[in-house]
């Protein structure tokens, strides 16, 4: 199994080494090389629909343990900075990793936003009350 080589020493937090050394811990992120990292990020740029989207986050859990939540923010969404992406903690997981991957989504929505319009008709917003 090749695992991600670790970060520069004081550049992230990811608790690479302490994961390493846990017994039974899931070591599925560390699988996430940076090679691999940049084709999830090509891919999560490259939405084709909601349901591409909803396949990729179950993909990145069962294949690495990336659990992220994607929803219509508290208030109004006028962008896509409106949109709240949050993904669980995660031991293991490299700080820039935890930022490119929202970023990635965000840049997808807005090449497809009839991709975030089918997010916010699945929470509701556009029905009609």
């Amino acid at each position: 199994m090749t695992i991600r080589q670790p970060c520069p020493p004081g550049a992230c937090v990811c608790e690479r080494e302490q994961l390493l050394e846990a017994p039974g811990a899931d070591l599925r992120i560390l699988q996430l090389t940076r090679q691999q990292e940049k084709i999830l990020l090509e891919r999560l740029e490259n939405l084709k629909s909601l349901q591409d989207l909803e396949h990729l986050q179950q993909r990145m859990y069962e294949q690495l343990g990336i659990r992220v939540h994607i929803a219509p923010g508290h208030t109004e969404v006028k962008s896509m900075r409106g949109i709240q992406i949050v993904i669980d903690e995660l031991p293991g997981m490299c700080r820039k990793t935890r930022q490119a991957i929202p970023a990635s989504i965000r840049r997808g929505l807005e090449k497809r936003p009839e991709i975030a319009y089918r997010l916010l008709d699945a929470h509701d917003l556009f029905r009609d009350v």
